[in-house]
């Protein structure tokens, strides 16, 4: 039997965030992974260079049943705290967009940052272990029955995320144990994930798979301007990946295909501009070409295909009625592509159940749950990171 102070169950960057800073203060730090090695996640994130963090990682830029929970964590260890230890390592990186921080030179930066960090620190790192079972002693602690033998520590912190991504070996193991010791949860799902749609609407996108277009999307509290991709199965895209967080079973998605132009007049300045030009070949130049063409083959935005015509032939309501439509596409998908390819999940552990400070149970002394498994999700651009490195922090610094 191994004994240490503070046992953390994965090896992602919440996991290790939070032994790092157990570590620092003195005690005694066991990593346990089941995989080959820790940090799998962060390697293939960001297109592997790792989008560690956001610029402007603020409390609205996540999504909880309790929007006020993640302020003091956030606060208590900000962007600019990782920027500063990122900065410390020689770690070059670049603003993308949006706020967005990349690593310059790839994704293995910030794992081999987190595994320097574990070794100044004095944490150890188990990988390969499978965990068993985990119980709370009637003395205090917790004892683990692993793959590896039993191990017991004062402390335990649940840091094995969601199930997103599953080739990566995301399994639902915090959840599985919220549920056994009786933490409330808030019901988990897929996020940051492509929308698909049913047959019949996928046959109206045909052949337009790869197609890019600029636009604004909206779906209940959520709206973001960003680029959206059509697919073989339905929308995917920045845009469509931060809007799944919003979206629920029956609601539509409204979709601004011309965000920066208002099309009304635009379309009737052009009556007197270019008086002679096919509509067809109007909508050609503001919208991809094989997009534009599919609004006069099928009823992608009304309830009838288009019929071109000069453009001095077009009525005032027509063109503003069709504008309207442009502004307003509503689409109406029938699921997401899942846990496959989702990015993040949606939901977990209900933060009513765990100190926003210090991320303890508050049924369980010594339980710590962090990063992903926590009913805390930010948006698309690094805000999950930095949620890890925060509620990290967090835990580790009172385990």
């Amino acid at each position: 039997m191994q004994h240490y102070d503070v046992v953390v169950a994965g090896g992602g960057a919440a996991g290790l965030f939070a032994a790092i800073f157990a570590g620092r203060r003195g005690r005694r730090v066991l990593v346990l992974d089941h995989a080959e090695k820790v940090g799998s996640k962060i390697l293939i994130s960001g297109g592997g260079r790792c989008n560690f963090t956001n610029l402007d990682a603020k409390p609205d830029r996540f999504l909880s049943q309790n929007p006020h929970f993640c302020i003091s964590a956030l606060k208590r260890y900000s962007q600019h705290d990782f920027i500063a230890l990122v900065d410390r390592h020689g770690v070059k990186w670049h603003e993308k967009k949006l706020g967005q921080l990349f690593c310059d030179d790839g994704a293995r930066q910030i794992v081999d940052l987190l595994l320097a960090e574990c070794a100044d620190a004095g944490v150890d790192i188990l990988t390969q272990c499978r965990i068993d079972k985990v119980s709370p002693q009637p003395g205090g602690g917790f004892a683990l029955a692993t793959s590896r033998g039993e191990i017991t520590g004062d402390s335990f912190i649940l840091a094995t995320g969601g199930p997103s991504i599953p080739k990566m070996g995301a399994t639902d193991f915090a959840f599985r144990l919220a549920r056994q010791w009786g933490l409330a949860l808030v019901e988990p799902r897929p996020a940051l994930v492509p929308l698909t749609f049913a047959d019949r609407d996928l046959e109206k996108l045909r052949d337009l798979s790869g197609v890019p277009l600029e636009a604004t999307v909206t779906c209940g509290k959520g709206r973001f301007r960003e680029a959206l991709l059509i697919t073989h199965r339905g929308l995917s895209g920045p845009s469509i990946l931060q809007i799944s967080s919003y979206w629920r079973e029956g609601l539509d998605v409204t979709i601004d295909l011309s965000p920066d132009l208002p099309l009304a007049e635009h379309l009737k300045g052009l009556k007197r501009t270019r008086a002679k030009a096919e509509l067809r070949t109007i909508l050609g130049e503001l919208l991809p070409r094989r997009f534009g063409e599919r609004l006069f083959e099928t009823d992608l935005i009304g309830p009838q295909p288009l019929v071109s015509r000069p453009m001095a032939d077009q009525r005032d309501a027509d063109l503003t009625a069709l504008a309207q439509a442009l502004h307003h596409w509503r689409v109406s998908p029938n699921g997401t592509e899942g846990y496959r390819t989702a990015e993040v999940t949606l939901g977990g552990v209900d933060t009513a159940e765990l100190s926003s400070k210090t991320m303890e149970a508050k049924k369980i002394p010594g339980l710590y749950v962090v990063g992903e498994a926590v009913d805390v999700t930010g948006w698309l651009g690094g805000y999950n990171f930095q949620w890890a490195w925060s509620s990290g922090h967090a835990a580790g610094m009172a385990a």
